[in-house]
């Protein structure tokens, strides 16, 4: 695994116009799907890969599956995408990126990340999201939105042509601010009205209580998004009962003991 930053400001390489203006196009598509689809697109022009997801991590919770494409189609990908938001995130390496609350970049920062499948030590992790998938290797371009929040656009590469080349780096490198301002536009478009209140919230609790884990933040965004003990236990993998172990231990760290003083220590000024 290695990560390097790309240097700002950084000119985009040239795609051609019909590219572009597809890639423009699905930033405000109605399918959440197109963008990825058109990252996949415009990439696969130059060079072999196979699958584009983008997550959003936001305020250290479990990620969001913000867009998904798959050269065979179908609805696979997104279904490994959930296996690894539920399961998986916290082994990911790029965990030392988005988790790391030192690092400040600048907005117009762009950090890529590469991890090949064989470097993955978990079994779990590498069956369901390399082996499976018949993934070899994944470069991560990873960017921040606005605080507390990444954006991490995923190309994937068939086992079948091996890892990326340093030259095919190099071509994705011309790329990659493109698709980060693109990532950018479409979750300014598309995941600040999905997260709303509750996120903002949620950010709230996290300065109160830092000591707070991941999986407590995603009971308790659950919990101000309305969604019921089942309901979050079926989003994170795990049973109804650790649900409501999860919730006593981080209403226990706030000093709370119910759901109406969670939510008025949410409002207090």
């Amino acid at each position: 695994m290695r990560s390097w930053r790309l240097a700002s400001p950084q000119r985009s390489g040239q795609i051609g116009t019909a590219r572009a203006t597809d890639l423009v196009m699905a930033i405000s598509h109605p399918d959440a799907d197109a963008l990825a689809a058109s990252i996949l697109r415009t990439v696969g022009e130059s060079l072999p890969v196979s699958q584009c997801t983008i997550f959003a991590y936001e305020f250290d919770a479990r990620p969001r599956t913000v867009s998904a494409a798959d050269h065979r189609g179908g609805r696979f990908l997104r279904d490994v995408a959930e296996r690894y938001a539920a399961h998986f995130y916290a082994l990911d390496g790029n965990r030392a990126i988005i988790g790391d609350t030192r690092r400040a970049p600048s907005r117009d920062a762009l950090v890529l990340h590469q991890q090949r499948g064989d470097e993955i030590e978990n079994d779990a992790y590498r069956a369901a999201c390399y082996a499976q998938p018949n993934v070899s290797d994944r470069l991560s371009l990873l960017v921040q939105p606005m605080d507390s929040v990444w954006l991490s656009i995923n190309l994937y590469r068939d086992r079948a042509y091996g890892v990326f080349a340093p030259g095919e780096l190099e071509r994705i490198e011309s790329v990659a601010p493109l698709f980060a301002h693109a990532a950018k536009s479409h979750y300014a478009l598309n995941g600040q009205h999905q997260q709303g209140t509750a996120a903002a919230m949620l950010a709230r609790l996290r300065r109160l209580c830092p000591t707070l884990t991941p999986r407590e933040l995603d009971v308790l965004r659950g919990t101000l998004e309305g969604a019921s003990a089942a309901g979050i236990a079926e989003r994170m993998g795990v049973k109804p009962a650790s649900v409501v172990t999860y919730q006593k231990r981080a209403y226990a760290r706030l000093g709370i003991s119910n759901q109406r003083q969670l939510f008025a220590l949410c409002m207090q000024p």
